[in-house]
């Protein structure tokens, strides 16, 4: 099966994404397609010998055999003939904005093409963070209470808060609020990066856990589950740096009832629309209950650090997505009134 990653997108990730591809590219040994979307939105095929970050950043991208995307796929056109790009599931790797947004999966969708990654609804509900806290509510996997605010709207919430972008991820423009001086700058802060913010209960010390998976048939594949190493808050630079390399990972020392309870939050989430993807669920812990923090439906290359047999059960995916429904066109109406007249 020919597997093809797409990446780039116009988005505050754009640089994660290019990363994620290339480090994707290392983690899957059979050959891949790669596809890149640049900032204008212009499709690209790139050579796998060209996969390094200053082939992008410098711009040598543009000398790539540019594409356009159609009905079955993408294809390279010339002046008397077009060629499809030969790949039978893409690999949806584009984070934030166009990725994980539902734009790339509408486009995909619309265009028939097989994709490994969130669909639309899913892709909706957990961009947008307070949509999300909707669609735990109607899984039955609590969050932490929250307040969404605009521009002139007053804070609520009592300090300390955790301030975030309603609609980003990578933990970008993230601030925690302890003192009413600090207010005005986190505001700020998230502010540069969505006209809405979501505040939250800051809880010091909290326990969290990461856990990724996937549903092939029936049956989940689970990852092992992550204490990731943090300062405050899980940042940019440790949730991003870090799978860029030589990652290795210890699973949580955590007893078996907690960590099915962490498996059933997932699986209650995942069922709510996201068959097709990988994705990894961030959870707090705070006095012995659950909490949802963020779905990741594209997760920095998919998670690979967190699975045995990553390139396995990618490739089993590819081969169990979620069915296409056609639906047939045939004018019997229009064919019928006509014949009436």
């Amino acid at each position: 099966m020919q597997l093809g990653v797409i990446f780039g997108g116009q988005s505050y990730e754009h640089e994660i994404s290019i990363v994620s591809a290339i480090t994707l590219k290392g983690q899957l040994r059979q050959n891949l397609v790669f596809v890149f979307c640049d900032k204008d939105r212009n499709f690209y095929q790139i050579d796998e010998k060209n996969m390094k970050a200053v082939y992008f950043s410098s711009g040598e991208y543009k000398k790539s055999k540019q594409l356009n995307l159609k009905n079955g796929g993408f294809y390279a056109e010339g002046m008397f003939s077009k060629t499809v790009i030969k790949v039978d599931v893409f690999i949806n790797l584009i984070h934030g904005c166009d990725g994980e947004d539902g734009k790339i999966s509408a486009l995909f969708d619309f265009f028939e093409v097989a994709y490994i990654g969130p669909r639309i609804e899913a892709s909706v509900m957990s961009y947008n963070k307070e949509l999300t806290k909707f669609l735990c509510a109607q899984a039955g996997v609590k969050t932490l209470d929250y307040e969404v605010l605009k521009r002139g709207k007053k804070l609520n919430l009592a300090l300390p808060v955790i301030l975030k972008p309603l609609r980003l991820g990578s933990s970008i423009g993230i601030s925690i609020v302890k003192k009413d001086s600090e207010l005005e700058y986190g505001l700020d802060n998230a502010y540069e990066y969505d006209d809405v913010i979501l505040a939250e209960p800051f809880i010091e010390n909290v326990k969290e856990y990461n856990l990724a998976g996937c549903k092939v048939g029936e049956e989940f594949i689970y990852s092992i589950v992550e204490e990731p190493k943090k300062d405050k808050i899980l940042d940019f630079e440790q949730k991003y740096m870090s799978f860029s390399g030589n990652s290795t990972v210890n699973e949580a020392n955590l007893d078996q009832n907690l960590k099915t309870r962490l498996k059933e939050a997932f699986a209650k989430i995942y069922s709510c629309g996201f068959d097709g993807a990988v994705i990894r669920c961030d959870f707090f812990v705070h006095d012995n209950e659950i909490y949802l923090n963020e779905i990741n439906p594209n997760p920095g290359s998919l998670a690979y650090y967190l699975f045995n047999g990553f390139e396995d059960m990618i490739n089993l995916l590819a081969k169990n997505l979620p069915n296409r429904v056609r639906i047939p066109v045939s004018y019997k109406y229009i064919q019928s009134i006509s014949a009436h007249k």
